[in-house]
């Protein structure tokens, strides 16, 4: 087992529940001192008790902290967000702390947009920019199973080869679409939920309002378990699961 991948999952997962190594120690009975040696990397063998107690506080796998290939089998992982915004600030807003923040902690950085918006980013980011990877929504999103397809193949590929997390900003540019293929993107968004459960993995699916009508932007909400809120995020009263949702558009 790397001990720089485990020490790099664990205040992954830390992170992201907001948790300090103190309330780390409270909850998995693991000692601050040994959390603090197994994140740093200075601690080599880490115990298999340790581990356990440790993933099961953070409600991952011990494959997660370890980063083998059984880790996409964990639960509890996908985070996915919806930003609907009115103004290019507005967009910037929530998109850039979101990925300046993944390039920090050295996660694996993707936006799928449009040309505009990939112009808009990097300037906004800056140096930040080299660390992410840009793709046309045009080429990616030319159906919802491809779409799908090549998300679980772009978050396979970056977890294998050292990322403990993904972050990608997805827009959603099928405003100018038949209503019949709107309510199939809008299927698409919500089965995302399903398909990527157990990946770690964080999408945040931007939605122009000045593009959509209001009719879809509440879908978005209630296909979305959470809203995007600058670089955080709370929960969406109007999210539905997916099993009910799905049943409720036919």
């Amino acid at each position: 087992m790397e001990s720089s991948r485990i020490g790099q999952s664990l205040k992954t997962a830390r992170a992201r529940l907001g948790w300090s190594r103190e309330t780390l120690a409270y909850h998995s009975s693991v000692s601050w001192s040994a959390i603090a040696q197994i994140e740093s990397g200075r601690r080599k063998d880490v115990r298999l008790s340790s581990l356990s107690a440790l993933a099961n506080a953070l409600g991952v796998s011990v494959d997660y902290l370890i980063g083998t290939a059984a880790a996409t089998t964990t639960p509890h992982l996908f985070e996915h967000r919806v930003l609907t915004y009115g103004s290019d600030d507005e967009f910037l807003a929530s998109t850039t702390p979101f990925l300046v923040e993944g390039a920090e902690r050295s996660h694996g950085l993707l936006a799928v947009t449009t040309k505009a918006k990939m112009a808009l980013l990097r300037d906004s980011l800056a140096d930040h920019a080299d660390h992410i990877d840009f793709m046309d929504w045009t080429d990616w999103y030319r159906s919802p199973a491809a779409s799908l397809s090549r998300y679980g193949t772009y978050v396979k590929d970056k977890f294998d080869s050292g990322a403990v997390w993904i972050r990608v900003v997805g827009e959603a540019g099928w405003s100018d679409h038949t209503e019949a293929e709107i309510a199939e993107w809008t299927r698409y968004e919500s089965m995302i939920n399903l398909a990527f459960a157990t990946s770690p993995t964080t999408i945040m699916c931007t939605y122009d309002e000045r593009s959509f009508p209001e009719e879809v932007i509440a879908d978005a909400r209630r296909t979305h378990p959470a809203i995007a809120h600058g670089n955080e995020s709370t929960a969406s009263p109007a999210y539905r699961e997916p099993e009910d949702f799905l049943v409720e558009l036919r």
